[in-house]
């Protein structure tokens, strides 16, 4: 991917990248510990009643430390580094890099 050359290194102060590597830390190793507590066989498997408990138990765990929140702040931290001038295509660099993600959708009913 071209970027700007403006973008071609961001800097983040050191209390900004403590920040985030702190909160992603925090978060990968919640989700983490979580999984290990209810997918305890060596094969993965899981019975039907841990796994609802597992999804209530991640679920609950986004909801109450507010996640979403987080993840929002980290990129905008992030973002804020970056120069977003339009190139040709009327697109900054962040907004191109992520045109083409495949973004979470309902399941269609079979």
């Amino acid at each position: 991917m071209k970027l700007l050359k403006e973008n071609r290194e961001i800097l983040l102060s050191g209390e900004e990248a403590i920040h985030l590597v702190a909160d992603i830390e925090y978060m990968l190793i919640s989700l983490r510990d979580i999984a290990r507590h209810y997918y305890r066989d060596v094969d993965g498997d899981i019975s039907p009643g841990d796994r609802a408990l597992y999804c209530e138990e991640t679920t609950r765990f986004i909801d109450e430390n507010q996640i979403t929140r987080r993840l929002a702040a980290m990129r905008r931290t992030i973002t804020e580094k970056f120069d977003l001038e339009l190139g040709c295509d009327d697109m900054d660099d962040i907004e191109r890099a992520v045109a083409e993600m495949d973004y979470w959708k309902p399941k269609q009913a079979t």
